[in-house]
């Protein structure tokens, strides 16, 4: 992947990041509560955190100290 498709996929996912976030904030106010949706919803968001986070590390170059 070249640097501008990174940034594209990282934009993408920092999205789906932040509407995971209002929708696990909405989810956790209503009543009956579904343990198993939330925990589902807050495991995706952090496999996006984790991809965002490998995406940004390819995106700095490695320097050998």
């Amino acid at each position: 992947m070249n640097p501008e498709d990174v940034m594209r996929r990282l934009e993408l996912l920092r999205q789906e990041h932040r509407d995971l976030d209002s929708a696990i904030s909405a989810f956790a106010e209503s009543r009956p509560l579904d343990q198993l949706q939330l925990a589902r919803l807050k495991k995706r968001k952090l496999l996006l955190r984790d991809e965002m986070a490998m995406l940004e590390d390819s995106l700095i170059p490695d320097i050998i100290a």
